[in-house]
């Protein structure tokens, strides 16, 4: 791929999450979650445009300052060249919390409890069509706007809120490169047929109107394929992982996401980490556990919670020899079931630490908020991370931590995470939905050898280190230029 060659990244969530200070000035924080981090990745290592949705009424106010087109902004030391793309207040409503979520990141994660939910009707019909069809269609008239007659520009989309917008592009420019990063799970085809037909023939369209689809493991790219061969009833080469689409020949890749393990390690060293880890070993006990995540239904926090009760219950010779840390980011508060698993979560917590407690010792310590350099400090120093998640599309939580963790720290991994793909060998792989068997490893690993625990983390760290941003990069820009290749008739 010509190293001239025009990126336009494409996601909802841009790296700027912009408001006004006391000022009355506009400001810019990075914006929060992994898909940003992963892409400001990308930015780093090549020149691109990023196309974001303008989320929040700050966000608006700048895109119509730039009269809705592209602008430099610096943040965080990185400069992005952005444009926010504005919808219609209603739309983008319906389009990111009755579409985007709950209805496709519960399909995604096989969270829907189809015996009572979902009931799609005409309001969920109504948002599809209205909503976030709408929003697509605003994201991929930005996109044509900006590769205008460029022949070398490659546009990258990212995830599941644009599934619509290579249709809108392919129909206008049918010779585009498009590119198409889904950084949550591929379910499996039965998970699927909760959407009406239309709706599902709709997206399935839209994502194959893409050259190359990635997914971060190899079980979501064959899940992918299979749904295509199972409920479109198109050609697919599981082994060659392609797909006959229109006269196309789509291909469907794994790139497994790795961390930027020296930032990271920065990140780690800084006067704030430092000072939270003070706290950390002044608080600890024998035995510190430790879970980071988002209060979000897919990590299986109140089946984690219950496996350590449990734990305590059968060996009742830890109590007061243990802690479990659990940092918690509200997540989707908007969302009614969020709100409720949240409020599940505090219950729970507050019966198993009455239950366990004693007057100086509190078993879990549940801190909902969000404060990275805090987490972080408590990385360092855990001799359990927990990470049970029921489906996640990787969790760089799992390789964060061993990263930083200084004490020859376990990894209890479910083997339903993308990361368990790399790291299952130096980890204690569970079922997410076996308590016990997850009480069992919480046992294992606070009474584990030292050499064991030694190699485990040593083999963590190793794979963690092995490859970086750039690697995941460079393994997508390669497959980009070898299909421009076959496009061009030199071959794939």
């Amino acid at each position: 791929m010509s190293p001239d060659a025009r990126i336009v990244l494409v996601s909802n969530r841009g790296p700027a999450a912009f408001e006004r200070d006391e000022n009355d000035e506009f400001v810019a924080h990075r914006g929060g979650g992994g898909l940003v981090t992963a892409l400001t990745g990308l930015v780093h290592h090549r020149d691109a445009l990023w196309i974001a949705s303008a989320m929040t009424d700050a966000d608006i106010e700048v895109s119509r300052l730039h009269d809705g087109g592209s602008f430099d902004y610096e943040v965080d030391d990185t400069t992005y060249h952005l444009r926010l793309v504005e919808s219609d207040s209603e739309a983008y409503d319906r389009f990111y919390n009755v579409v985007a979520n709950p209805l496709l990141w519960f399909i995604q994660h096989y969270l829907w409890d189809l015996s009572n939910a979902p009931d799609i009707g005409a309001n969920e019909i109504d948002a599809f069509e209205h909503g976030y069809r709408t929003v697509n269609d605003d994201i991929a008239h930005a996109v044509l706007a900006e590769i205008g007659q460029d022949e070398d520009a490659v546009v990258m989309l990212n995830d599941y809120h644009l599934y619509l917008a290579p249709r809108a592009i392919r129909r206008a420019r049918p010779e585009a490169l498009l590119h198409h990063f889904i950084h949550i799970p591929w379910t499996q085809p039965d998970a699927w047929r909760v959407l009406p037909s239309g709706i599902r023939e709709e997206i399935y369209e839209g994502v194959l109107s893409n050259d190359i689809i990635g997914f971060h493991t190899k079980s979501y790219r064959r899940n992918f394929l299979l749904c295509c061969k199972e409920l479109c009833d198109l050609p697919v080469d599981f082994e060659a992982g392609t797909v006959e689409f229109e006269g196309r020949e789509v291909w469907v890749r794994s790139y497994p996401l790795p961390i930027s393990a020296d930032d990271f390690r920065r990140n780690a060293a800084t006067p704030e980490v430092q000072e939270y880890e003070e706290e950390v070993l002044r608080r600890r006990r024998e035995h510190l556990i430790l879970r980071v995540d988002r209060a979000d239904l897919s990590k299986n926090a109140l089946r984690g919670f219950t496996a350590f009760d449990m734990f305590l219950s059968q060996h009742p010779e830890f109590r007061e020899r243990v802690t479990f840390v659990a940092h918690l980011v509200p997540s989707r508060q908007d969302v009614p079931q969020y709100v409720e698993y949240l409020e599940k979560i505090e219950a729970l917590v507050a019966v198993i630490n009455h239950r366990h407690g004693t007057t100086d010792w509190m078993p879990i310590d549940l801190r909902v908020r969000e404060n990275l350099p805090e987490a972080i400090a408590t990385y360092k120093h855990y001799d359990l991370l927990v990470v049970n998640a029921m489906f996640d599309g990787m969790n760089l939580i799992a390789k964060e931590g061993p990263l930083v963790n200084e004490r020859a720290g376990v990894s209890l991994l479910s083997e339903n995470t993308g990361a368990h793909e790399e790291l299952g060998e130096y980890s204690l792989s569970v079922n997410p939905f076996d308590v016990q068997e997850q009480a069992d490893a919480i046992h294992r690993a606070l009474t584990m050898s030292e050499e064991e625990r030694e190699w485990r983390c040593d083999g963590l760290k190793r794979l963690v280190t092995a490859r970086d941003p750039g690697d995941w990069v460079d393994d997508q820009l390669g497959d980009i230029e070898a299909k421009r290749r076959q496009a061009a008739g030199g071959g794939g």
